[in-house]
Parts: C-alpha cells; structure tokens; sequence
C-alpha cells in the first residue's frame, strides 16, 4: 500500500513516514497542499493520505476540500493529523472529506487505532 505524508514540518514528516514504514507501507511526502497536489498527479494508487492542517502555500483543509470535489482520489483514505483540538476543526475537516481526525502529539498506536477505524487493515 501507499501512502502520501503531506506537512510542513520536516520532523513530522521524517516521524509520520517512519511509522508508516513500520507498517509496510511504501511512502511519499509533500510539505504543503500544493506539493501534494502534484504528487497525487503524477503517481498511481495512493491508498491513505495523512494531512497537517496548518501548512504555508495550500492549507491541509484546503487540500482535502480539492482532492474531494476533484473527486482526484476517491478511493483514498484522509486524516488530518494536526495540533488543532478544537471541536470545530474537527466538525470541518470531516465536513471537507476527512475520514479521521488525529490530534498532535500521537503515539504510533493512535495512528493504527484510526487506520483500522477507516477499514486500512496492516501487517
């Protein structure tokens, strides 16, 4: 499977790709929405997209609402892994198309938690 790391922190990044990794998934990262956007055209099957809200260039919101009403990849799975915690945030990123919602910090278990709560069985 393959998944797509897109934030604007190139710790994260390195930390959300290496968790994926761990779980056999072949990695591509972007560090913004606009970057991502490229990536998801020139690429084939990505399966899950983990998204940072706050991000220069292309908001994570911003991507999720273009890849959903593009209807660019319908079959691809999106959480929004971000440090925003309020409810509203949330209330919006599902609205836009977000199939989860993570809130920073996390552990490795929360991000296999929702993976599994969005049907993305692992290894």
């Amino acid at each position: 499977m393959r998944a797509l790391v897109v934030d604007d922190s190139k710790a994260m990044r390195v930390i959300l790709s290496q968790i994926l990794r761990d779980l056999h998934f072949e990695v591509l990262d972007a560090c913004d929405g606009l970057d991502a956007v490229k990536k998801l055209e020139g690429q084939g099957p990505i399966e899950l997209a983990l998204v940072d809200w706050n991000m220069p260039n292309m908001k994570g919101i911003d991507f999720v609402r273009h890849v959903r009403e593009q209807n660019l990849r319908p079959e691809m799975r999106i959480v929004m892994v971000t440090t925003e915690t309020e409810m509203d945030y949330v209330q919006q990123a599902l609205t836009a198309g977000a199939d989860e919602y993570v809130m920073k910090p996390f552990t490795k278990d929360v991000i296999l938690e929702k993976l599994g709560l969005i049907g993305i069985q692992v290894r």
